[in-house]
């Protein structure tokens, strides 16, 4: 997923058309939640505006994280649409394209490499906590403790707390008299 310049320039007027399968593996080394990452599938289009270039890109592909409760494995499948600009020539207008606009990068060392950009928009992909849902998960949920219990809303409102039942005889009493 390397270009040079030259090679995209040729590319200007029929375009570029994206099929490809990126091996991210080392995204395991650089983030330790990542337990494994599938292949991932990038397909997209070019689109030439003066001297930049546009990928617009679809990632699709698969991580395993951790459950935050249980820590078992949990399929994590991501879609996403990311847009990343080149410009092509240096610039020589005076304007910095870095503080006009943080999506436009500034070609270095005469080629465009995408995968550094890919892993950077996996990564952020990554949610801060995920959770498994099965029938272990839900009655992991419904435990108690010394001290302690989870309990729905509806069970608050049937329950008394026994330190209060006192005062409610107390006011039956009050009503009686």
């Amino acid at each position: 997923m390397k270009w040079s310049v030259d090679q995209l320039k040729s590319f200007k007027q029929k375009g570029l058309t994206i099929d490809e399968l990126v091996n991210v593996e080392e995204l395991k080394n650089e983030e330790t939640q990542i337990r494994e990452i599938t292949p991932v599938h990038v397909t997209g289009e070019t689109s030439f505006h003066g001297n930049k270039v546009t990928f617009h890109l679809t990632l699709k592909g698969k991580m395993i994280l951790p459950c935050a409760n249980t820590l078992e494995d949990v399929d994590f499948p991501f879609v996403l649409h990311p847009l990343e600009t080149f410009v092509l020539e240096p610039n020589t207008s005076g304007v910095d394209f870095e503080e006009e606009d943080e999506e436009i990068h500034q070609v270095s060392s005469n080629t465009v490499d995408l995968v550094p950009y890919i892993k950077e928009n996996i990564l952020l992909e990554i949610p801060i906590r995920v959770v498994k849902h099965s029938s272990e998960s839900d009655e992991m949920q419904n435990k108690s403790g010394k001290g302690w219990e989870v309990v729905t809303h509806e069970e608050t409102e049937e329950k008394i707390d026994p330190r209060l039942a006192g005062l409610a005889d107390l006011f039956n009493e009050k009503n009686d008299k």
